[in-house]
């Protein structure tokens, strides 16, 4: 489960963030492209849109229950 108290700075704010456990594996990147990036360090992936209609929201849904570490949180 993704650690609110612990989460990336560059996350656009809002419900969907990424926290300090993201692995850079590219799932959430691949799944949701529209919503999540690679950071400019390289080393982690962030929000960097808010899901802003229902497909986005499904992306972001189902690139949260795929992500192998649980860094993605929702505050739904």
């Amino acid at each position: 489960m993704a650690d609110k108290a612990s989460i990336w700075e560059d996350n656009t704010p809002g419900k969907l963030y990424v926290d300090k456990n993201c692995i850079l594996c590219g799932v959430c990147i691949d799944v949701a492209p529209e919503n999540f990036k690679e950071s400019d360090a390289g080393d982690h992936a962030f929000v960097s849109k808010q899901p802003e209609n229902d497909a986005e929201q499904a992306a972001c849904d189902d690139a949260k229950e795929q992500c192998p570490v649980e860094s993605i949180g929702d505050d739904n």
